[in-house]
C-alpha cells in the first residue's frame, strides 16, 4: 500500500512539474489578462454551459417559450459590431506588419501592431464565451431541434481551444482564422439581428444563402493552412498544426453528416444560410415535397 501511495505521489508530482513547465512556455504578453493565466475559468464556464444545455430543455419542457425579440436584436447587432472590430483590428495590424497568409511565426514582440493583434485575439477568445448566449436563447425559446450535437460541439470547444491560442500563440498565424471567422460572424449576426425586425426587412438580406458556402470555404482553407504548415516546416507549434487539421476535419465531417440527413434522408431542400451556431434564427429551413407538391 505504501509503495502504491509513493508511486501515486511521484506520478502526481511529475504531472504537476510538466504542467508548470508548459505554463512557463506561455506568451508573456498576455500574462495577467482576464481569464488567461489559468485554464480553470475557461473549463468551469464550459462545464456550466454543458450543464445548462443538459438541464435547460428539461426545465423548459412544461413552460411556454419566451419571446426574446427585444433582446435578440441588440444582442445580435452588438455581436456583429464586436466581430467587425476584431476583424478590422487584425486586418489593419497584420497589413502594416506585412504578415504572411501562408505562414507567420509567433514572435513575442511588443511592437504596437503586434500588441494590437494580441488584444484582438483576446477579444476573439472572449467573444466565444459571449456566444454561449446563442444556445441559451435556443433553450429559452424552446428551439430544441436547433440544439444539435454540431451546435453544442462548436460552442463548447471553440472557447477552450482559443484559450490555448491566447495563452501560447496570440499572434503570428493565429491572426488569420480569427480574422476570417470574425468577418463571417459579422454577416451572420447582422443577418439574424436585422431579420428579427420582421419579414419586411428579411427580404432584403440577400447574403443569407452565401453564409454556409463561406463557412465551408473557411474550413477548407484552414485545413489547407494546417497541412501546408506541416509540409513546409512553418515555424509555428507543430502540435497546433495537427490540432487545426483534426478540428477542421471534424467540422467538415459533422457538417457533411448534417447536410446528408437534411438534404438526402429527409428529401429536403436545405437552406443555404444554415448556421453553425451563431444567431438565433432558424438554424436550417427546408421545404418538403411529396408527389411533386409542396408540404407546408
Amino acid at each position: 500500500m505504501a509503495q502504491f501511495v509513493n508511486a501515486t505521489h511521484v506520478s502526481f508530482s511529475e504531472i504537476l512539474d510538466y504542467y508548470e513547465w508548459v505554463l512557463s512556455l506561455s506568451d508573456s504578453r498576455t500574462k495577467g489578462w482576464p481569464l488567461v493565466d489559468s485554464p480553470g475559468p475557461t473549463l468551469v464556464y464550459t462545464l456550466i454551459y454543458l450543464f445548462i444545455v443538459w438541464i435547460g430543455p428539461k426545465l423548459m419542457k412544461n413552460r411556454k417559450p419566451f419571446k426574446l425579440t427585444w433582446l435578440l436584436i441588440p444582442y445580435n447587432l452588438a455581436m456583429a459590431a464586436l466581430n467587425f472590430y476584431i476583424a478590422a483590428q487584425l486586418l489593419t495590424a497584420s497589413t502594416r506588419l506585412k504578415y504572411s497568409y501562408i505562414c507567420e511565426p509567433c514572435r513575442q514582440k511588443y511592437h504596437p501592431d503586434e500588441l494590437q493583434i494580441t488584444n484582438a485575439v483576446w477579444w476573439y477568445y472572449f467573444s466565444k464565451l459571449l456566444e454561449f448566449c446563442d444556445t441559451f436563447f435556443f433553450i429559452l425559446r424552446k428551439k430544441d431541434r436547433q440544439l444539435t450535437f454540431l451546435h453544442v460541439y462548436h460552442h463548447s470547444t471553440m472557447f477552450s481551444l482559443w484559450w490555448i491560442g491566447i495563452k501560447w500563440v496570440p499572434s503570428g498565424s493565429t491572426f488569420l482564422p480569427a480574422m476570417v471567422n470574425s468577418a463571417i460572424h459579422v454577416l451572420m449576426y447582422l443577418y439574424y439581428g436585422l431579420s428579427a425586425l420582421g419579414p419586411h426587412i428579411g427580404r432584403y438580406l440577400w447574403w443569407k444563402k452565401y453564409l454556409t458556402i463561406l463557412q465551408m470555404i473557411q474550413f477548407t482553407c484552414a485545413l489547407i493552412l494546417g497541412i501546408n504548415g506541416i509540409r513546409t516546416g512553418c515555424e509555428f507549434p507543430l502540435w497546433m498544426h495537427y490540432t487545426l487539421i483534426i478540428y477542421m476535419l471534424s467540422f467538415i465531417a459533422l457538417f457533411g453528416n448534417f447536410y446528408v440527413k437534411a438534404y438526402i434522408e429527409k428529401g429536403s431542400q436545405m437552406f443555404f444560410g444554415m448556421d453553425m451556431g451563431c444567431g438565433q434564427g432558424n438554424t436550417y429551413v427546408y421545404k418538403n415535397y411529396h408527389n411533386g407538391k409542396k408540404i407546408d
